[in-house]
């Protein structure tokens, strides 16, 4: 099994709905960077879903991204961070409702609510930013999707918000609030606006998935106290630093 220090590609993943190839404004986007943070290919926009259906394992799903992207890669040689936009769990509140009808105490505004975010999106809140929620803001199918890969090709948590299976390592990934961070604004100068805001989100995700690799001193990581099953949202340290006025509040998208 790899680890994301090993990874020699960086993919980023803005995820579509299930059923985006009927959606222009919103579909599933793939950018691949290599280690010196290069695109490789060409960054590719569609639905994935029938890559999703149709690879074995892995290895195989990383190939037919590759093959998207008008590039080769050969099976079991290709170690990859894939950085993925979208929820990748949902809150133990939100689990112990729809599971044993376990209720909290007392709910108060959205923003803090336990069965709508998670920690780690109620984290971001008090800093000012504004993650969308898979449970009331009409991205479970996106969730559902994102969670689905990480059960096919990436399923054994090595910790709170990574999850790991053959030659993929798997984050979760926020592009949006990135727009604050000077860190990644200088990663993505060199490369410009891509062809849609889609694949400008697929880059951003990509360079998190190098930061992740190369630099995770930059990222903010999950405190001891978040459970694992949650997830966790890596975003840069400064991405937080950037955020606490009004005018660095983004929603995710």
């Amino acid at each position: 099994m790899s680890s994301a220090s090993e990874s020699v590609y960086f993919i980023g993943w803005d995820v579509g709905g299930w059923n985006c190839d009927r959606n222009g404004k919103s579909r599933d986007a793939i950018v691949i960077l290599d280690a010196a943070r290069a695109i490789v290919g060409k960054p590719w926009r569609g639905n994935l879903r029938s890559t999703i259906n149709s690879a074995a394992n892995s290895e195989a799903f990383v190939a037919e991204l590759f093959a998207l992207c008008g590039a080769q890669a050969k099976a079991g040689e290709i170690p990859a961070t894939l950085a993925i936009d979208t929820p990748l769990g949902f809150s133990q509140e939100f689990a112990r409702l729809v599971t044993g009808l376990q209720a909290v105490v007392e709910l108060g505004s959205s923003d803090t609510n336990p069965y709508l975010f998670r920690q780690t999106e109620r984290r971001l809140f008090e800093h000012g930013l504004k993650p969308l929620s898979a449970i009331k803001d009409m991205i479970g199918s996106q969730s559902t999707k994102g969670m689905h890969v990480l059960a096919r090709f990436a399923p054994t948590a090595v910790c709170c918000g990574v999850w790991q299976g053959g030659c993929l390592t798997a984050i979760e990934a926020y592009p949006s609030a990135c727009k604050n961070s000077p860190t990644v604004r200088a990663l993505q100068a060199p490369f410009g606006n891509l062809a849609h805001d889609d694949l400008d989100d697929a880059l951003t995700c990509a360079l998190i998935a190098w930061l992740f690799a190369a630099h995770p001193e930059t990222l903010a990581p999950p405190p001891v106290s978040i459970p694992q099953a949650e997830g966790w949202i890596w975003v840069s340290k400064d991405t937080l630093d950037n955020s606490s006025s009004p005018q660095g509040k983004t929603e995710r998208v």
